[in-house]
């Protein structure tokens, strides 16, 4: 990792900037791939299987058989695990619920909003050598919990045309059977669309790889609406001379593991914590299986020295991290500094790792700075919020005049006048 010591304010803006892979002549490729899909449906859907997955599909959807068949595959042991984790997940995500009262913000004028789930949703969750199936659950039961009626997984099946067995469990017990095989750039094309299989869908939600995430970008200007901007996971890590450096160590080798586009960031008011640092992270990359990726994610990744811990926190911000980890003594009373991050974990023995399966957050949150204007997935994400109003004939006399001067004032007659007769038509009774 590359260490940086007091850095100037003028170094930040080169510092927070992000490990890039060129994206440009995706463009045009995953174009085609939409394009195909949108003319040609199912069979563009498994011609793309056939040339990406090397697999060749007869049927695109996850028969109720092979759902029942795989869920005969997991084990107790990681059953009462998903049942914890969702547990705490619907807990936290329930609480966000809100009914919101009338309120007369005029005598007779009654104005309210209501949350309306989105009718269709689509949920895509990677395969390959990470099936997340935590995602999985992040995403549907904050769904389940909003409303939406129609809920549609793609998720990519092997070269056997297997769709792994704990993400085919995760939807059972989580009651989604509208589920298939399908991944990469065809997956959301297919729901983005619709096929004579695939249901199209209003809103696309989950994460993937560069070219999942430049068709939701693509699909995203044709008024198909996506989660939010994704990009490769990061973390962000603060800590003083009290931490421990094995901690720091493992929170950053958890996100470096994701891929070599991934960032991971230390920052340190301990100059001999860095040390430890580096120390603890050679020797626990000995014994992770995905080293290697792990080790291409370290070379794009910074350790930073500041003086106070306001300093630390500000580069944070800056940075705007997808997870932020305050490892630090009375870490909650720097909560208030903190105003640019996707999620917080508090004090040494929060990590991110939590966050990610089972504390009951979402893990679904914006990258690349993106936590600088947008949120992290909520209940709020999977609904619309619809605001109604009542007006009664004195309601409408006590602000007809504003709304008549103001129509005037655009020469909106035509918004006048549907005040005005009103008006007349009252002043006769």
């Amino acid at each position: 990792m590359k260490t940086i010591y007091q850095p100037s304010f003028k170094e930040w803006e080169q510092l927070i900037k992000r490990p890039t892979i060129k994206t440009e002549s995706l463009n045009e490729s995953i174009s085609m791939v939409l394009n195909q899909v949108k003319l040609r449906g199912d069979e563009a859907i498994r011609s793309f299987t056939s040339l990406f997955d090397e697999v060749q599909l007869t049927d695109l959807q996850v028969s109720q058989e092979e759902i029942n068949a795989a869920s005969q595959l997991v084990s107790q042991e990681i059953k009462r695990a998903i049942e914890l984790a969702s547990s705490n997940i619907k807990k936290f995500h329930q609480s966000q619920v809100r009914t919101e009262e009338a309120i007369e913000t005029t005598d007779g004028v009654n104005c309210w909003r209501k949350s309306v789930g989105i009718e269709r949703v689509g949920l895509y969750i990677p395969g390959g050598t990470a099936p997340l199936f935590s995602t999985l659950l992040m995403l549907a039961i904050p769904a389940q919990i909003a409303g939406c009626k129609q809920i549609v997984l793609c998720t990519p099946c092997n070269k056997q045309g297997k769709v792994n067995e704990v993400v085919l469990y995760a939807a059972k017990y989580l009651g989604i059977d509208t589920i298939f095989k399908i991944g990469g750039a065809q997956a959301i094309a297919a729901m983005a669309y619709g096929t004579e299989t695939v249901p199209q869908v209003y809103k696309i939600f989950g994460p993937g790889n560069q070219y999942v995430t430049k068709a939701k970008e693509l699909v995203q200007t044709q008024g198909i609406a996506i989660d939010m901007p994704a990009g490769p996971s990061e973390v962000l890590v603060i800590a003083d001379d009290q931490s421990d450096a094995e901690f720091i160590a493992a929170d950053l080798l958890s996100q470096a593991e994701h891929g070599i586009d991934s960032q991971v960031v230390f920052v340190t008011t301990s100059i001999e914590k860095i040390g430890e640092v580096e120390e603890a992270i050679n020797k626990q990359l000995e014994e992770l299986p995905r080293k290697e990726l792990a080790v291409q994610t370290l070379k794009n990744s910074l350790m930073v020295s500041f003086e106070t811990l306001e300093e630390c926190i500000a580069f944070s911000n800056a940075y705007a991290p997808e997870h932020l980890i305050l490892n630090i003594d009375n870490a909650e009373q720097y909560v208030d500094l903190v105003v640019n991050a996707g999620s917080v974990f508090l004090g040494a023995y929060s990590c991110e790792s939590a966050g990610d399966y089972a504390s009951g957050t979402n893990h679904t949150l914006p990258t690349n700075g993106y936590a600088k204007n947008y949120s992290g997935v909520s209940v709020d994400s999977f609904v619309k919020k619809i605001t109604f109003q009542q007006l009664t004939k004195q309601g409408l006399q006590n602000i007809g005049k504003t709304i008549e001067i103001m129509a005037e004032a655009e020469q909106l007659i035509a918004h006048k006048n549907a005040v005005s007769i009103r008006l007349k038509k009252l002043s006769n009774e």
